[in-house]
This record gives structure tokens, sequence and C-alpha cells, in this order.
């Protein structure tokens, strides 16, 4: 790598020629094959827009001029370019650097950013804070793979172009891809300006007040200069539309885009995974067969995802087999949610599948537009529970947020079974909005009782201890029970299957000859389930041990040492109830 090798800042790509730059973009691009081939990662946006990156810090001063990426799916380049290279060239250093922008990493990084359209709004408020200080440094938000759709952007392009009378850059990544197909009319714009190099009189970004420049090479690194020259210390708002290729210099992500938006570890020469999951049922699996199945006996069922197909084993395929059935609603979760309701509203059955961590954006549309109208749309809320991912995509959140809202049915399966059970009791009812949590890992069968609303169901009677297990952590509570035989207990073991209420009649019936109650939860305790049962016995003297993770960002920490932390492990519960006991 000649040329990376001694770029350690954006001040050393300004030293070099166009012809070296584009060599630059090679190894760069290479860098990040090396990074995602070993341990996964977004592989096409950043392969796409190694090109802009490049020219972007060649005509800016970063960190002075602010560049805010929007979603992180484009920034690995930067960060090559930003003295992180080695966590990309040196595998050893690969996990020093997140995935997504970071400000404890480096100056050139302002924001903590890993959830989609947030780039026009926070860059927004740089800008006006800039304005306000009377300083002049250029400020560039830069926004693609479908996030334009998310309503956060939309709510940034317009307040952008209409109240920002002074430097504001969009930079819009343009490679005709959400992480699958784009969906919406804004797309359609792009399209028709892309086919008329940038001239068609419809065009969004001027309607709402930008300057616009478009450039249709967008992988050119001289156009792309003199592009970004033209705009640099630019008085008004202005946005640069950028036509590139998603995968740009890796045939397998050209011709394969979707796919290829991330990926887990592969080969790089023949594109396969090197990573082995297993050909077995997953819930994904269940999940599609079972709506697929109401769909051919006629029933109005109505798949719905915000942008995300992939994550659920929608590929193009089974999404042409649903036909009018399937509905990708963009980036745009608080529509979809919205959308989920005046369905149901309308004599469908929509079933809003959805991960974890992008069901926080919809907290208003679930309380607002579902719950208060009782509307018995489902959604089903994958990847839930405590885990190593990175602090933007947590998925430990859902169950506090969840149960917070009235009206709303909240359901945590703990196998195969009862999530069919619960998936079809939610179907046929009509009275309740319904979340379903879908379980982690693979699917395991189980016997199943008939689910009644908020009852719970006793899976070991015993007495003196009972264990409330709720959906991951039924296995948990198993091995807990065992433990405590072990020592001469006899404690019950309890299904809470609902999480946004307690099963009073229960918890009533076992007060009788149960004096310690432990909760399981696979989330934040804070506002989760155990709380729930801690307060409903607070005035008597049942005491109750709530186990939960904290209320935190963790950030690649590992799940094993989340649960020693939260003492989610056997021995640290049977300690803490022996010592309670005696």
């Amino acid at each position: 790598m000649a040329y990376l090798e001694n770029v350690n800042s954006p001040a050393d790509v300004k030293k070099l020629s166009v012809k070296e730059l584009e060599s630059l973009a090679g190894e760069v691009r290479a860098a990040v094959l090396k990074r995602d081939s070993l341990i996964g990662g977004h592989v096409g946006p950043n392969l796409g827009m190694a090109d802009a990156i490049i020219a972007l810090h060649y005509v800016f001063n970063s960190p002075e001029d602010k560049i805010v990426f929007d979603v992180s799916h484009q920034c690995y380049p930067h960060k090559i370019l930003t003295g992180r290279k080695n966590g990309f060239v040196n595998p050893e250093d690969y996990g020093k650097i997140t995935g997504y922008t970071n400000p404890a990493e480096s100056a050139h990084d302002h924001f903590t950013i890993g959830h989609t359209s947030t780039s026009l709004s926070l860059a927004s408020g740089l800008a006006k804070a800039r304005d306000l200080k009377g300083e002049k440094h250029n400020v560039i938000a830069v926004i693609g793979d479908g996030s334009l759709s998310g309503g956060e952007a939309l709510e940034g392009l317009d307040f952008g172009g209409s109240e920002l009378n002074s430097n504001f850059i969009v930079v819009v990544n343009d490679n005709q891809m959400s992480i699958a197909e784009n969906h919406g009319g804004l797309y359609k714009n792009l399209e028709l300006l892309r086919q008329t190099n940038g001239k068609a009189e419809l065009n969004l970004f001027k309607a709402l007040g930008y300057d616009y420049v478009y450039v249709n090479d967008g992988n050119d690194i001289a156009t792309l200069i003199k592009a970004f020259q033209s705009v640099k210390d630019s008085t008004k708002p202005v946005v640069v539309h950028l036509n590139t290729n998603k995968g740009k210099g890796y045939a397998p992500a050209e011709q394969n885009k979707e796919p290829w938006h991330w990926s887990v570890p592969f080969d790089v020469e023949s594109g396969k995974p090197t990573v082995d999951f297993g050909a077995g049922e997953t819930y994904n699996d269940i999940t599609y067969n079972l709506l697929t199945d109401k769909i051919k006996q006629g029933e109005n069922v109505v798949l719905m995802t915000a942008g995300t197909p992939g994550v659920f084993g929608w590929n193009v395929e089974k999404r042409a087999a649903l036909g009018a059935h399937y509905v990708d609603a963009g980036i745009a979760e608080e529509h979809s949610v919205a959308m989920a309701s005046a369905l149901a509203k309308g004599g469908c059955k929509p079933v809003f599948c959805v991960m974890s961590s992008f069901i926080q954006r919809t907290y208003d549309q679930l309380s607002q537009d579902l719950a208060l109208n009782r509307n018995p749309a489902v959604i089903l809320v994958f990847w839930g529970g405590l885990s190593g991912a990175d602090a933007t995509h947590l998925c430990s959140f859902d169950m506090a947020m969840m149960s917070s809202i009235p009206n709303l049915v909240c359901l945590a399966p703990t196998n195969k079974d009862e999530y069919v059970a619960m998936l079809n009791w939610s179907l046929k009812q009509d009275e309740h909005p319904v979340v379903i949590r879908v379980p982690a890992g693979a699917p395991v069968a189980g016997m199943v009782s008939p689910i009644a609303l908020h009852r719970s169901e006793v899976v070991e009677q015993g007495k003196g201890v009972a264990i409330w297990a709720l959906g991951n952590f039924m296995k948990l509570g198993r091995d807990v029970v065992a433990a405590l035989k072990e020592k001469g207990l006899a404690p019950t073991l309890v299904n809470p299957r609902f999480y946004n209420a307690v099963d009073e009649a229960l918890l009533s019936e076992l007060k009788k000859n149960h004096k310690l109650f432990i909760t399981l939860e696979d989330g934040v305790l804070d506002g989760g389930y155990g709380e729930k049962v801690a307060r409903f016995f607070g005035a008597s003297d049942v005491r109750v041990l709530a186990y939960g993770g904290k209320k935190e960002f963790t950030d690649r920490e590992p799940v094993e040492s989340i649960y020693e932390r939260n003492r989610l492990t056997v021995p640290h519960i049977l300690e803490d109830v022996l010592s309670l006991l005696k």
C-alpha cells in the first residue's frame, strides 16, 4: 500500500495528485475488504463512497470543517484517512475501533451514530451553533443508503433548506439502493435527476430552497474535487447529488448489492462466507411460513418491514411471492407503525417485523397512533436481549419501552411452539395491538398451554421460592431451579408470558406459600418486568430479587461479561438466594 502507509491525517491526502488519490482509493477499498472479510461489516456502502470521502478530505479541512455521516454505513474510508487505518490493516487492532463514527476515537468524528436519517438534523444544529458564534467553517452532512426516506431526514432537509441562510452542504450518496431496493416517491425524483444529468425541472432539493450540484460519476475523484470546491465556503444551503456505484471495485458487491450491504466474514477471492450458521430452521422461517400459509388461506395478512427485509430472511424471491401482501415502507419505522394501525382498522392483519434497536424510533406512533386507538396490529420484535453489540445497536431497551404504553399487549415466548401459539392468538384476536418479542437463538420445541390474556403459566409447582423466567431467560430459570433443588429446595418455575402486566391472581395465590420471588428478564431492569412484580409485593413481607441488565450503553462488551456484572449466572443467583434465605 504505497500511498496509504503514508496517510495518517487529511493533511497527507492533500499532498497527493489526482492520479495518486485514485491509487489511494484502491488501497482504501482493499483495507475495507480485508477487515470486513475477517470480522464482518458494511461492504458495499463503504466501497462505493471511498472516492467521495477522499475528495471531501482533499477539499475540506476536517475537523475544523465538520463532516457528519448518516448511519455510519459509509464512514470506514473516513476512519482510515483520519488516523485509524491500523483498525483496517492490522487484525490485532480491529477491536480498537467501532464500525461507526465515535468522538471518543477521533476529533474528526462529531457524534456517535449508528441509526439512520440523523445527519441532516445533527449537521443543521452544528451550522446554527456556528452562525450564532460568528464562526466561518463548513458543515457537511453525508447521507445515503435509503436514509432520505426516514422522517427525521425529511425534517432536517426541510429545515436546512428554508431556515439556514448560510453554509450548509448536503452530500447525497445516490447509489440507487437502500439496504435492499429503494422505496418511496422521493427516490423517483432522484432517478429522474440521474436520467437528466441533474437538469430536470422537477427537483426536490431546489423546491426546498437548496442550490443544487449534480455529479454523474460519483466515483471519479477529479470530478468530485471540482464539485466540492464549487460549494466550499458556500453562503447558502446546497445539495451535492452523487451518482455512485455501491460496492465499487469488488465484483460480488457490485453484482449483488443487497446481500453485500453488510456481510459476515467471507473469502475475498470467492465472495463466499467463511462462517457456517447451519442449515436448521430459524424463527425467520417459522414466521414467513406461518404468515404465507394464512395468506394462501385467504386471510388479509400484510407483512411489513422498514427497509430491512434481509434481517428476516425475506430475499427477493420471497418478497415477490408475497405480492400485494408485502409492504416495505423504506427506512421509516414511524410511518410503518402508523400504517399498520390503519391497516388493522381497515380490516387487514398487518404484521410489522422490526429489529429491537430500531423500534425505539416509534414510541409516539406506538402510543398515539396504535395503542390509543386499540387497533389489532401485530409487531414482531427481533434480536431483543442483552448482547455484545455496538452501543448504537443495543437491543435491551424494547421491553421496558413497550411495557410503559397503555393498551399494548406484550408477549415473550420461551420456545418455538409457544411463539407459534402466540402469533396465532395475536392474529385471531381483534381487541388489542400486540407485540411479540421473537425468541433468540435456534428454535426449540416445547410444551404450550392455551394463551389467555395476562395469565402466566406455572411450569413447575413448588414452594418457598418462585422463579419467574421471562422469554429468552427460561433456560436460565430452569438451570436456577436445578441448582436450588441440589440445595434441598423445591422452587416454583413460572413462565410470565406477558411483560406489559403481571398476573395478579397467580402472584396472590403463590404468595400463600412463597416468601421469595425471583424475576429474570433479558433486558434492562429499569422500567422492566421485575419492577412490576416488586411493586405488586411492595407493602407485604414478600422479598423480590429482580435480575436483568443495568440501564447503560455497553459497547462491544462480551455478553458473558454483561451477565457476570449483573449477576445473571446460576452461581451468582444461587449465592444471592441462599444468603437471603438465611
